[in-house]
């Protein structure tokens, strides 16, 4: 007997790529609900071959629901996801709201699903920041071989992490740009367009933004705390896919092939590194795709026992719907969770 599971938020961009995941991947689900604010009820979505109505959160009965995916903002998330752990609906949010919460695990399935068993103190599990997801599929195994003391990323961020209007805004600049119209930005503080933009979230005290703090902060709680990390998060005129160039410090020495033959057995890890025109992976090649990119594999004669890799994911995928999906996976795979139906 299969689950009941909704998601909350199902028609923004990630709401909509996790129906696609849940579909693709053959979720072991009996009944699917989508679900939004108010504005969006009567709203119709593609769930596999099916159309689905969109139903309003404050109206649903989560009681007879096994799993809720969660893609609606920190805000939503905050006053929602308790009420819905309450029901016995086990939340997996991808929101910001609580990846900080001691009693709330924060899960990449390829690298801490041991840490999913912590779920039954809220029924809440939290999706970690799109950034930080790829960075540490990438870091996971090179810390088991080598011990990482110290990392330095710079990020390359797509606007869609920003959403759907920063996806038109960007498409909107780029061909008032052309025709020679005026360039109007609302969503970004700068123009996108042919441009970049060193600033991601609010800023915090220490002149971090809070795009970098999450970096930092979710990479010590999935990895490990003793790993010292500092991040620069910048917004790139690219649709879909974040990219990242990542410095790599170790406790004990590692070469550069050493790393690449790990990385290639890794699980999630797909490596594309080769010393030529085009031997690496670009953002626009990995839209769409579930696995997260490795190239330009070099060692860093500057320090020692170091070495430089760049990372790239889809975003929307791996990023946040992927993983969440990934993360329902693991509770189903472990059988952590009995469908209602099947207990009654």
């Amino acid at each position: 007997m299969g689950y009941k599971v909704a998601i909350v938020g199902a028609t923004g961009n990630v709401g909509r790529e996790m129906l696609d995941i849940l579909a693709e991947r053959g979720f072991p689900a009996d009944e699917v609900v989508a679900l939004a604010s108010r504005r969006s009820l009567g709203t119709e979505v593609s769930f596999g071959d099916k159309t689905l109505k969109v139903q309003a959160l404050e109206n649903y009965d989560f009681s007879d629901t096994d799993i809720c995916l969660m893609s609606a903002g920190g805000t939503v998330a905050k006053e929602w996801a308790p009420k819905i752990g309450a029901k016995g609906c086990v939340v997996i949010d991808n929101s910001s709201a609580w990846r900080y919460d001691a009693d709330v695990p924060l899960i990449v399935p390829e690298v801490n699903a041991d840490a999913i068993t912590g779920f039954t103190k809220k029924n809440i599990i939290a999706n970690p920041n799109c950034s930080t997801a790829q960075l540490v599929v990438a870091l996971k195994p090179l810390h088991e071989a080598a011990g990482i003391k110290r990392v330095v990323v710079s990020t390359y961020q797509s606007v869609s992490g920003a959403g759907k209007e920063a996806m038109e805004e960007l498409f909107n600049q780029t061909r008032a740009i052309f025709v020679n119209d005026p360039v109007e930005n609302t969503k970004f503080t700068k123009r996108i367009a042919f441009n970049l933009i060193p600033h991601i979230d609010v800023f915090m005290e220490d002149g971090y933004t809070k795009e970098e703090w999450k970096v930092m902060a979710e990479t010590k709680k999935i990895l490990d705390p003793k790993i010292k990390l500092t991040c620069t998060a910048v917004r790139v005129p690219v649709f879909i896919s974040h990219s990242e160039s990542v410095n790599i410090e170790f406790e004990r020495p590692i070469t550069a092939d050493e790393a690449r033959d790990i990385l290639r057995e890794a699980p999630g890890c797909l490596v594309i590194d080769k010393h030529e025109d085009g031997g690496y992976i670009t953002p626009y090649e990995t839209a769409g795709e579930d696995a997260t990119y490795i190239s330009r594999i070099r060692e860093d004669a500057t320090i020692e026992n170091g070495l430089n890799i760049w990372v790239v994911a889809d975003n929307l995928r791996k990023g946040a719907a992927l993983n969440a999906i990934q993360i329902a996976e693991v509770l189903v795979n472990r059988r952590l969770l009995t469908p209602k139906k099947q207990a009654a």
